[in-house]
């Protein structure tokens, strides 16, 4: 079996890459460009950084922000119809995973519009043309949006998350500037970062995972594992550290997969509207202990990248251990919760089907029963 690796056409990185986009919609031809950002973005003038850097080149732009913090199948279909109505030719995503998820759906459909009803696009769609040409600019170091071909919808009316994985998805370009992400919030940084590490470890354990993407998440786990404490306090250097790490995870994990957390943490967020950063972290621990005897020497790398020492001289018991506990660790400094108040124990029958049925779940090492996911949410209570 051939591996396959998806990547964006060019990415720009470092502190000031955003004034590249006038260049990159002069080259293209752009006419209108329809901007896709999310509402916090724009009252805060973080969507300002791009659109007067466009004013200011006089490239037309048309601005979409009815997105919610997990986009809705009636904020992509609104969009759709946005961007009809503004006769726009590409597209400029600003913000993180929300605005760049919306922004893949939209695109595809207005190039591929059999596929407008939007569940449709649910797992691997069998779209035919790659979607509007887009420009995707991170405003988070976390979901690394800008370079998987995988978008996350809810379904409010089934209180669930879908996953869609198609390559035609893919921004064309990338613009991973940190000054973009200097205004983000301490929590949202935390959140964010462990949802990348998240990323990091269950990339590199996942079933799919093979030599070139092992490359790409070790070093997302050594640079996350040295940075997120220090964006958390706004540090720049800890802020550049996290965008690359961040990239680095989504060129890895988006060709391979992921697994049961991620799973999981979409199901948490589609029923309680949980953080789906925050979830990623709460559970990482959990799983890895579920994972660990199904993980081979896999564990003592992880540890190793997230700066344990001694690993060489551990039993296989120890490391994996090590490794844990050194996520545990991370997560605790930047001030992630161990509990969710919210799940209730009539709902755990449901979350287990939820979560079960889960694209990212045939990616994990092992296998669940419906009772281990029960039981791994319980942990949660």
């Amino acid at each position: 079996m051939a591996n396959r690796i998806v990547l964006n056409t060019v990415s720009y990185h470092g502190n000031g890459a955003i004034n590249e986009i006038p260049g990159i919609c002069e080259r293209e031809g752009f006419r209108k460009v329809f901007v896709c950002s999310d509402p916090d973005l724009i009252r805060f003038k973080v969507t300002a950084k791009v659109t007067d850097l466009l004013e200011k080149a006089g490239i037309a732009y048309s601005l979409y922000s009815e997105i919610k913090p997990n986009p809705t199948i009636k904020n992509v279909q609104d969009g759709v119809e946005a961007f009809k109505a503004s006769r726009a030719d590409s597209i400029i995503a600003i913000g993180g995973g929300s605005s760049m998820d919306t922004a893949k759906a939209i695109g595809i459909i207005i190039e591929n519009p059999e596929f407008a009803d939007v569940r449709s696009l649910e797992g691997v769609a069998p779209t035919k043309k790659h979607a509007v040409k887009t420009i995707a600019v991170p405003t988070t170091a976390g979901t690394a949006a800008e370079v998987t071909i995988n978008y996350v919808i809810t379904d409010p009316e089934k209180s669930r998350k879908f996953v869609c994985v198609d390559e035609h998805d893919i921004p064309a370009y990338a613009v991973i500037d940190p000054d973009m992400m200097s205004s983000m919030p301490k929590g949202l940084t935390a959140a964010t970062g462990m949802d990348a590490l998240t990323h990091a470890i269950e990339g590199y354990t996942t079933k799919a995972a093979w030599e070139l993407t092992d490359m790409f998440h070790l070093e997302a786990i050594r640079l996350i594992s040295q940075n997120l404490r220090k964006a958390v306090q706004n540090d720049p250097e800890g802020r550049n550290g996290m965008a690359m790490g961040q990239y680095i995870a989504g060129m890895g994990f988006s060709n391979v997969g992921l697994g049961i957390d991620h799973s999981m943490a979409h199901t948490l967020s589609a029923h309680y509207d949980t953080p789906h950063g925050v979830a990623c972290a709460m559970f990482l621990p959990i799983v890895m202990e579920f994972n660990k005897d199904y993980s081979g020497e896999r564990y003592r790398e992880i540890a190793r990248a997230m700066g344990v020492k001694g690993v060489d001289s551990m039993t296989q018991e120890e490391y994996r251990n090590a490794a844990i506990e050194a996520v545990k660790q991370l997560s605790k400094d930047v001030g992630i919760p161990e509990k969710n108040e919210k799940i209730r124990e009539e709902d755990l029958s449901q979350l287990a089907d939820d979560a079960l049925a889960d694209a990212c779940y045939p990616g994990n090492p092992r296998e669940a029963t419906k009772e281990q996911v029960i039981a791994m949410f319980r942990q949660l209570m």
